[in-house]
């Protein structure tokens, strides 16, 4: 299984994620293995590397 590290502004948020969802235009959501969610809001995914297992936000 792959979790991956979410990333925004070049620093770690949260780690393990294994979900991801962006509702509307700047809300992105995402919940680790254990099934805690967090929001991001006033943000946008930009990348996804699975090599490196990142999910890399940035700030609208």
């Amino acid at each position: 299984m792959c979790e991956f590290n979410v990333i925004l502004n070049g620093k770690t948020q949260i780690k393990d994620i294994i979900y991801a969802k962006v509702e509307g235009n700047n809300v992105v959501v995402v919940k680790n293995i254990l099934g805690q969610a967090q929001e991001f809001k006033g943000c946008k995914i930009v990348e996804v590397d699975v090599n490196s297992a990142r999910l890399v936000l940035a700030s609208l």
